[in-house]
């Protein structure tokens, strides 16, 4: 059983007799107070989609609850819901748009590594893998020579992220995205 502080994003809680899913994670440290780290968790109940937000000392020994995840790819969108297909035997997934919001915006159809997590047979989330790559369609003219300063600029993505790029990017350019930091790694290899 691991502790809060081992807990990652998008794991699975067994906790107070229901099933949740950590969306977001945020850790604090109090000042003048002997003892560690507090993190502040928001969960959603896989069945009923309530939020609930809890704190944990970073000591607490928390329960996983039993899952699955199956490597998926993304197929379609049909109204609200976005359909994913099982790599191995072509199960879909049905996952509401509401659950995956934060997810949707690094990915697109050609999105590799997209895992799906099931809870008591119902898909309850989605996973990314570290990186992807992306589009951008929108950004300020690169600058010749703008490799070699730190600045950076805004750049929307095909998916409608905007993240911080250097200079010397532009319009068309294909970037590798860090998922969790939300932030620009490096141009995208060639294919």
């Amino acid at each position: 059983m691991p502790k809060a502080s081992e807990i990652k994003k998008n794991a699975a809680l067994d906790y107070k007799g229901n099933t949740y899913i950590v969306k977001g994670i945020e850790r604090s440290v109090p000042q003048g107070r002997a003892g560690g780290s507090i993190y502040r968790m928001r969960m959603y109940d896989v069945v009923t989609g309530r939020k609930i937000d809890e704190a944990f000392k970073d000591s607490d020994i928390l329960n996983f609850a039993d899952l699955i995840r199956r490597a998926v790819m993304f197929s379609y969108i049909d109204g609200d819901e976005y359909v994913f297909m099982d790599n191995e035997n072509y199960t879909p997934y049905n996952l509401n748009k509401e659950s995956i919001a934060d997810e949707i915006l690094f990915m697109n159809e050609a999105t590799e590594g997209i895992q799906v997590v099931i809870v008591d047979d119902v898909p309850v989330a989605i996973e990314l893998p570290a990186h992807v790559e992306l589009e951008i369609t929108e950004t300020d003219p690169s600058i010749k020579g703008g490799s070699a300063t730190s600045r950076t600029k805004p750049a929307l993505l095909s998916t409608g992220l905007t993240v911080q790029v250097p200079e010397h990017i532009s319009t068309g350019d294909r970037i590798k995205i860090n998922v969790e930091e939300r932030s620009f790694m490096s141009r995208a290899d060639s294919k």
